[in-house]
């Protein structure tokens, strides 16, 4: 079946891919939401062009999926989703509106990110045995990397040797939309990483792809591997609901924040466009705040 607007839809993800350089997964997600849209407007409104969209249409679309039980998350991504590509339209002139504009998003409920507690973070690398050899080595490489600097595992799948600056211990990390940050590590960790790629250098597999944490052949592992490495280890010290290596990631920000650090500086570690995704870390401080108060005080 073709889909209406097939043409201008694949216009727009070549830009996103080629232009803005986003993710596989997040070109996935844009991919999912304008064929579901599609294929919406092909049912109701056969033979529709793409500047016959009313902002109406749109609304019954929205409405058609919270009523099968869609998420209001999931509903604001396909929100922004179509509002990107008509933005991406009416910058082409291929439209002179964008219907989406009056779109109003549904609220959507606070929820505060999970975490490790600190405890259980210390138990996880002063108490758990790790596997003899450069297998055991690598696992625990990868849980010190996503929790000492809070990158993503995506982004510690991109890590270059020569992205680790041993004279400023400081590594450089490329991030989404191929921003680069510089994180800064603690000499503990960077002795870590001068003794890693020293071991690798024994390994029977040539890495000629330059990449930091390799596998014992000597290869680039994958998203799954790493997942998987995460969680066996997280369960075996926290009950924490997640057990994945952004939680790792939320963690590191969280304990940042209970210890006073600047929200700004936080935020520039983790890489955030804006103070905004940051702040939820906030409320995770107030929480604990509040724990503590009801814990301590005589009048609590």
């Amino acid at each position: 079946m073709q889909l209406p607007f097939e043409k201008h839809r694949s216009d727009f993800l070549d830009h996103l891919r080629f232009q803005k350089r986003y993710s596989p997964h997040t070109l996935l997600s844009y991919d999912n939401d304008l064929s579901g849209f599609s294929e919406y407007m092909h049912t109701e409104f056969p033979g529709l062009d793409i500047t016959g969209v009313k902002t109406t249409y749109i609304r019954s679309w929205l409405a058609e999926m919270k009523e099968a039980g869609i998420s209001s998350r999931t509903l604001n991504r396909k929100i922004s989703s179509l509002r990107s590509f008509f933005k991406y339209l009416l910058k082409k002139e291929t439209v002179l509106l964008n219907p989406v504009t009056a779109v109003i998003s549904p609220k959507m409920p606070k929820r505060l990110p999970q975490f490790v507690e600190e405890a259980d973070i210390g138990k996880l690398f002063s108490e758990i045995i790790f596997p003899e050899g450069f297998k055991g080595f690598t696992d625990l490489l990868i849980l010190k990397l996503l929790y000492s600097t809070g990158i993503r595992k995506s982004e510690l799948l991109g890590i270059q040797e020569h992205h680790i600056d041993r004279s400023n211990s400081t590594i450089k990390v490329l991030g989404k939309g191929n921003k680069e940050r510089i994180i800064p590590v603690s000499p503990a960790l960077m002795n870590d990483l001068m003794i890693y790629m020293t071991e690798k250098k024994k390994l029977p597999g040539n890495n000629e792809t330059g990449h930091l944490i390799v596998t014992e052949k000597g290869t680039r592992p994958g998203p799954k591997l790493v997942y998987n490495i995460v969680k066996k280890y997280l369960e075996q010290v926290t009950t924490a609901e997640k057990k994945s290596p952004h939680i790792l990631r939320h963690s590191f920000a969280t304990h940042l924040m209970n210890r006073g650090a600047d929200l700004n500086a936080v935020k520039e570690l983790l890489g955030h466009s804006s103070l905004a995704a940051t702040q939820v870390y906030t409320h995770n401080s107030i929480e604990k705040l509040k724990d503590v108060y009801r814990k301590a005080h005589p009048k609590a």
